[in-house]
Parts: structure tokens; C-alpha cells; sequence
């Protein structure tokens, strides 16, 4: 998102006395269960650490613009696990949680958007032969996601950030970076871009953080239907629905594929769309 809309979640309820379409998506979204916040009136800007309720950032309205990319950076690895947590106990480093919602441009939640995760550990290190802090998950029904993990240690020239790629079913894959509020080298870090905060607070000996994003795909219709994309040149022995496990080859068009990572295929995850999970022989 750009400068514009960098606003924190209450903006418009504390300057115009109304309340963002946002919000109330959220508001009906936290009344199903399986969403993982608890919404309140919004009380602390996007930028804040704060030690009560977390507000919901950023903003988002119809024409809204999507979050912002950033560079990949050189720590990448496609192939990691499925999972939701990075981190389990006596892992070394400052427990945090971050939690949010994926939604299209016009603010409606998108389910089943992939999210892959990968940081530095607690002494600014990055695991580049195995898959430690490195993990994918999907969002939920209502958009939502949950990632476990810790504070991201520090190493020179950066300041600390969370790397994730974001991807609606069938849309571009979103490269981006996510930052922490009141950081010294949020000052001298090039790379560095405030719309990119997360919401902070401190929980015990943790931390909570949220942030959404916003895909730069058009809304998903409430009950949408899933649709295949048809394979180039017609053919291949990819379905949806099967099993894959890892090391599976599939053919989609012309082209082969290897499953790096054991799923489920469904309708929007063909090989090509989803590094994550495929990778061309």
C-alpha cells in the first residue's frame, strides 16, 4: 500500500465518525470462530507498540491500493514446509505471533491465498541448506492467517523484517517485506518502507503483531467457484483433487513438473502458478 494508505484502522472512525467498510468485514469475519482476532475499536496507529487491544492494519477501502512489494533479497528458497509455526518451545528468541487477513482490492477476504514465510533467527542467521524459520501456509475461509515464529535477529545493513510471498488462487505472486515499529535502523535502512509496519504489542515475554494484506486481484464473489486454468498447448496428467507427495512428477501442457512439497491439489494451484509447491524439470 502506498503512503496514502498507510492510515492506522481508525483513521476514518476518529476524522469522519464513520467506520470503514474494513472494519466491519472484519467485525462479520471474527464472529465465524475460525478467525484469529478479536476485533475492537481501533486505539493505536499501525506504527505503535502498544500493550493493549491490537487494532487492524492497514486500511482498506473499494479502489484501495495493494500492499507494496519488495525485493526478494538473496535468502530464498522455494520448497518449504507446510506449516504455521517457525518456532516450538526452548526455540532461542522472543516468542512473537503474526496474524491478519488476505484480502482483493475491494476489501473482501480471500481464502486459500498462499503465504510463505521466511526470516533470520535470533542471532540474525539464515538457514540456507535446510528449512529452519522457513515455512507456507494457506489462509483460511474467512482470509485469515496465523504464523508462530520469533523475533528476527538483527544482521548488518538491515534492519528487522519478515520476508513473505503472498498469492491469491490464480493471481501474481506478491514479494514483500514486513517491519517492525520503534527499530533504531528503521532510520538507515534503505530498503526499509513504513507502510509496511506491522502492528506490535508486547504479551508476557512475547509478542503479538497483525497486518493485512491487500492482493492486487479483484474481489472474490462471497461463494466463489473454483475454476482450472487450462493447461498451454491442452493436455497433462495434473488433477485437481489428487494427493502429491513430494518428488511426484506431473506433466501440465507441455512441460513437466516435480511436487517439492506433499498437498492436496485444488482448483487455482496448477504447477505453474505455485513455486511454492511445483518446480519445472
Amino acid at each position: 500500500m502506498d503512503a496514502e494508505n498507510t492510515r492506522p484502522e481508525n483513521a476514518e472512525e476518529n476524522g469522519g465518525g464513520g467506520i470503514s467498510r474494513k472494519t466491519l468485514l472484519k467485525a462479520a469475519l471474527v464472529a465465524v470462530p475460525a478467525a484469529p482476532l478479536l476485533v475492537g475499536r481501533a486505539t493505536a496507529p499501525a506504527s505503535a507498540v502498544t500493550d493493549g487491544p491490537l487494532p487492524l492494519t492497514p486500511a482498506c477501502d473499494d479502489g484501495d491500493a495493494p500492499t507494496i512489494e519488495q525485493i526478494e533479497g538473496p535468502y530464498f528458497k522455494p520448497g518449504s514446509p507446510l506449516r504455521t509455526s517457525l518456532a516450538g518451545p526452548g526455540t532461542p528468541g522472543v516468542p512473537l505471533t503474526v496474524s491478519g487477513y488476505v484480502f482483493g482490492r475491494s476489501c473482501r477476504p480471500i481464502a486459500g491465498a498462499l503465504l510463505d514465510f521466511w526470516q533470520a533467527d535470533n542471532n540474525g542467521a539464515y538457514d540456507n541448506t535446510g528449512y529452519t524459520f522457513r515455512g507456507h501456509q494457506f489462509s483460511d475461509a474467512q482470509g485469515a492467517f496465523r504464523l508462530t515464529t520469533i523475533v528476527p535477529g538483527l544482521y548488518p545493513g538491515r534492519t528487522r523484517h519478515i520476508h513473505v510471498k503472498v498469492q491469491a488462487p490464480n493471481g501474481p505472486v506478491l514479494t514483500t517485506q514486513l517491519y517492525f515499529p520503534g527499530e533504531p535502523r528503521n532510520n538507515t535502512d534503505t530498503i526499509y518502507n513504513p507502510a509496511l509496519l506491522m502492528t506490535v504489542r508486547t504479551v508476557g515475554s512475547g509478542r503479538e503483531a497483525t497486518f493485512d494484506f491487500v492482493l492486487n486481484v479483484a474481489a472474490p464473489s462471497p461463494s466463489p467457484t473454483p475454476t482450472i486454468t487450462p493447461p498451454p498447448n491442452g493436455g497433462g496428467t495434473w488433477k485437481a483433487g489428487t494427493n502429491y507427495r513430494a518428488g511426484d512428477q506431473v506433466t501440465y501442457g507441455d512441460v513437466t513438473y516435480r511436487c517439492i512439497q506433499a498437498h492436496t491439489a485444488y482448483a487455482g494451484w496448477e504447477p505453474p502458478n505455485v513455486p511454492a509447491l511445483w518446480q519445472r524439470v
